[in-house]
């Protein structure tokens, strides 16, 4: 595809609006309507969020991962603590998310800073997993190099000889949760001639949430 074919490329919105006298007060409550849609409108993995980290120095890094819970006030995830992103996290505790639901033309964006999960949360969800992955979070050493795909692979087949006979693997110390505890929200409706709707959540000092519309 050349330059010119990409520039090209180009998505009018126009199936929906997003006024002030339609949105929740509360952006939770918000964001909760806007998944409930995004999942019963098809979305492949409507909770596929992009996570995007900074360094120490400010050096920002980005991937995509999967909101698995929202409590104690924020957005769950789980990784391991020793990859890119942990080490990240451990530097900088502030991040923020990006869902893209493209059947709803919408996106929204939250920012925040960052939590461990508590550690017993962190079991229970591991427990859940398949037991594949389990054992693949053993197995990989998340973001380091490695020879090639056949050495994972043999690290995964030696780990999971490990645990044919009990069936039971404990979650190691690396790998576990985090909680991202939103001081910003946004939610972005497309609309036609890029003159999208924006509506913005700040948290005040008190607790509250000031909502503010922001021009496309």
């Amino acid at each position: 595809m050349s330059k010119n074919d990409i520039s090209a490329l180009r998505q009018e919105y126009a199936s929906r609006i997003l006024t002030e006298a339609e949105i929740n007060p509360d952006p939770f409550i918000q964001f909760n309507i806007w998944f409930q849609e995004a999942s019963k409108a098809m979305e492949t993995e409507p909770n596929a969020m992009a996570l995007a980290t900074a360094d120490k120095s400010g050096k920002p890094s980005n991937r995509m991962v999967l909101l698995k819970g929202i409590e104690v006030g924020g957005f769950c995830f789980f990784t391991n603590y020793l990859s890119r992103k942990g080490e990240n996290l451990s530097e900088n505790p502030f991040a923020a998310l990006l869902f893209w639901w493209s059947h709803l033309e919408r996106q929204v964006r939250i920012e925040g800073k960052i939590e461990l999960l508590d550690p017993q949360k962190s079991d229970t969800y591991f427990k859940s997993r398949p037991i594949g992955s389990q054992v693949g979070a053993i197995a990989s050493p998340q973001s380091q190099i490695i020879e090639s795909r056949a050495d994972m692979e043999a690290r995964f087949a030696t780990e999971w000889e490990k645990y044919q006979e009990t069936s039971v693997v404990q979650r190691p110390e690396y790998w576990g949760g985090y909680v991202l505890i939103p001081e910003l929200f946004e939610f972005w409706q497309g609309r036609p001639n890029r003159l999208h709707d924006r509506i913005q959540f700040k948290l005040n000092e008190d607790g509250t949430w000031e909502m503010k519309r922001l021009a496309s």
